[in-house]
């Protein structure tokens, strides 16, 4: 007989079963962070659509249509909107399933006008049942949110467009259109230059292979534009535009305005239509000096003046929207970015002159058509080419804070416009 020393010994030493042994002792942990797992991702779940209910509160009730928004304006009301709180409310609830409103232990919403910004707070909280951490004396899980959003409403704005339409806008918006020149032209210009009356008008050339230039798009792009003021603005007066070019001969390269300052936006837009790439008498007239930005940029400054506060139609907002390719080419024999070529500077923009006109009050929306490459031309290679690479960065200095995009033409220029109208406008956003 084995005394009970040597059975202990033999059960010890046995290693047939451990496998079982060991799962039978794991399977409580293993269940219990299952457990766990569950009830907890159950409660994240519900917060994700508590915050996204939330979420949809905050930015709703402050859209520029909401009932409070228009409410506090028409009547002048400051403090606290109720209205827009009530807004809010309904928004919140709607978006949760009823499980969740359940679950909803409060909710607290507060939606103020302090000056010209409205600011909303949604803030949640709530209890999620558990399942199996139930078993353990945990019989909820407790969650919590909170969204904020604000909105600056710009109620009355002026609009100037000024619309690169010098020679070098005629380049082809994409690869495609700069090679499709280059073939069909016996130089293998990628320029579609406009020499009126001429057998080498490359212009005229560029529309009957379907060519699309950059100065076509940009056009296009501002009517669409107006499109999308028309269809969102509250008031028939609330936005008015003005569209400026640089003229349609080089032979009177000034500031021309295309379109009066209007908010007949249709008639804008039709007249905006008529924007051609500037013409040429001959190929190198005037040693190709046809793009003096710091010149039109001081005369509209003068024609904008100084911006108001948008509150109303006597004291309204401008804005200043300025899509180019970012090339200066002119009479600049002193002050020049980089090398003259005797008293011709072709330099990026200096963004100086910009400066100036947000001095004023003024906000700038830059929309950079990207400076394509074209290497096969000699002129691109030996002075575009080495500073091509600041070409955006000056651009964007020139514009106000988050009102910049560099977009080439052919990567949708019409959705790059609108959405620095967006941006203009000051649609409502999330701010938590």
């Amino acid at each position: 007989m084995f005394s009970l020393k040597n059975r202990l010994d033999t059960i010890c030493h046995d290693r047939s079963g451990n496998f079982g042994i060991l799962l039978a002792l794991l399977m409580a942990p293993i269940a219990l962070a299952m457990g766990v797992a569950l009830d907890y991702g159950h409660a994240m779940t519900v917060r994700t659509e508590m915050q996204s209910a939330a979420d949809v509160a905050a930015v709703g009730a402050l859209s520029e249509q909401s009932a409070g928004v228009i409410a506090a304006l028409t009547e002048s009301v400051t403090g606290e909107i109720k209205v827009a709180e009530q807004d809010a409310e309904y928004l919140f609830e709607a978006n949760l399933q009823k499980k969740s409103k359940d679950y909803l232990k409060s909710k607290e919403i507060n939606i103020v006008r302090t000056g010209n910004t409205f600011t909303s707070t949604v803030i949640f909280k709530a209890k999620v049942p558990t399942t199996f951490l139930g078993m353990f004396g945990m019989r909820e899980i407790d969650v919590a949110g909170i969204a904020k959003g604000t909105y600056v409403p710009a109620s009355y704005i002026d609009f100037h467009l000024m619309l690169d339409n010098s020679p070098s806008m005629g380049l082809g918006a994409t690869t495609a259109d700069i090679d499709k020149m280059e073939a069909n032209t016996p130089d293998k210009c990628a320029f579609a230059c406009h020499i009126e009356g001429s057998k080498t008008d490359y212009y005229s050339l560029a529309k009957k292979l379907g060519v699309t230039l950059r100065v076509q798009l940009v056009s296009k792009a501002a009517q669409k534009m107006m499109d999308t003021a028309k269809k969102v603005r509250r008031y028939s007066n609330q936005y008015r535009m003005a569209v400026y070019s640089m003229g349609a001969k080089a032979t009177n390269v000034e500031l021309t305005n295309v379109a009066a300052l209007s908010a007949d936006l249709d008639t804008v837009k039709t007249q905006t239509q008529t924007i051609e790439l500037m013409s040429i008498p001959y190929q190198g007239y005037d040693n190709d000096q046809q793009t003096d930005f710091e010149k039109m940029l001081k005369e509209l400054k003068q024609i904008m003046d100084k911006s108001g506060s948008g509150l109303n139609n006597l004291d309204r907002q401008k804005v200043m929207f300025f899509v180019s390719d970012g090339v200066n080419d002119s009479y600049k024999p002193s002050g020049c970015l980089k090398k003259l070529t005797g008293n011709r500077c072709q330099a990026p923009l200096d963004f100086k002159v910009c400066d100036q006109i947000k001095k004023n009050g003024v906000q700038i929306a830059v929309l950079y058509t990207t400076y394509l490459s074209i290497e096969n031309n000699s002129w691109y290679r030996s002075w575009i080419k080495p500073f091509r690479s600041e070409i955006g960065t000056q651009m964007k200095a020139c514009a106000s804070e988050g009102l910049f995009f560099e977009v080439s033409p052919s990567q949708g220029i019409d959705e790059a416009m609108s959405a620095l109208f967006f941006k203009v406008v000051n649609m409502p956003r999330l701010t938590q």
